[in-house]
């Protein structure tokens, strides 16, 4: 499923763009959906659930929360949704540079059509890229996923339970031991902050009060010998993103 949000305040033209890729999409056989969101504080409040989408075209000139600082909110949970700015103006490449864009699109011009065409090309070529992805034995049946969508796991009575946003959040669980699981995980994303509970530290909203907050709103227990540690590695990744 290719997933795309269009986020822009001028309704009519969102519109437009929305047939413009259907039926582009319909032409090459892809299964889509394309969900409207008339202004970037509506896009943002989707939190996390933002990385459901695989695409989001952005309109860089909205009222209150512009299409770059969507971007930047967007960035700060993933790497992995691809970013198309809309925009009327030639002027944003140091932006589209810092936030990883894949293509612009000039509203007006005469060659949209053939624009939007070649946007989706390279939308599609972009997916071919490789993503850090594992491939686990779940009870549920084996399954690949982006580490990138892995909130966090949890042990629970000799189960693990892979937190993990898809379309949703889903729970996936394994018998396994979290001391094996996260040597197999890479050491600088992910945080033990509990003996139950390994984290991804891009998910991480907040520390505090012995506790994780994550940027949907989870909290997660952190013990007090713990704190001191899982506090300073917080502030330390703030620094570096």
């Amino acid at each position: 499923m290719f997933r795309i949000a269009i986020c822009d305040d001028e309704i009519l033209f969102a519109e437009e763009l929305r047939e413009q890729l259907s039926g582009y999409m319909m032409e090459k056989g892809l299964v889509f959906e394309i969900d409207i969101y008339g202004s970037g504080e509506a896009l943002i409040e989707l939190g996390i659930e933002v990385i459901k989408y695989t695409a989001v075209f952005l309109d860089i000139n909205m009222e209150k929360i512009d299409g770059i600082r969507a971007a930047e909110k967007i960035r700060e949970v993933s790497r992995e949704v691809l970013i198309v700015f809309v925009t009327a103006y030639v002027n944003y490449s140091l932006e589209g540079y810092r936030l990883d864009v894949v293509r612009y699109l000039l509203k007006g011009n005469a060659n949209f059509t053939s624009m939007v065409k070649e946007c989706v090309d390279a939308l599609v070529d972009k997916l071919n890229y490789s993503v850090a992805k594992r491939q686990f034995d779940f009870t549920e049946g084996t399954k690949e996923i982006s580490l990138e969508r892995l909130l966090y796991i949890e042990s629970n009575l000799h189960k693990l339970e892979f937190h993990i946003m898809e379309d949703d959040l889903k729970i996936y669980t394994m018998y396994e031991t979290l001391n094996a699981l996260e040597n197999k995980l890479p050491a600088n994303d992910f945080i033990r902050i509990h003996q139950s509970y390994l984290v991804n530290i891009k998910y991480i909203r907040n520390v505090e009060r012995y506790k994780v907050i994550l940027t949907n709103g989870i909290e997660l227990v952190i013990p007090r010998a713990r704190y001191t540690y899982v506090k300073e590695y917080f502030i330390s990744y703030q620094g570096e993103v």
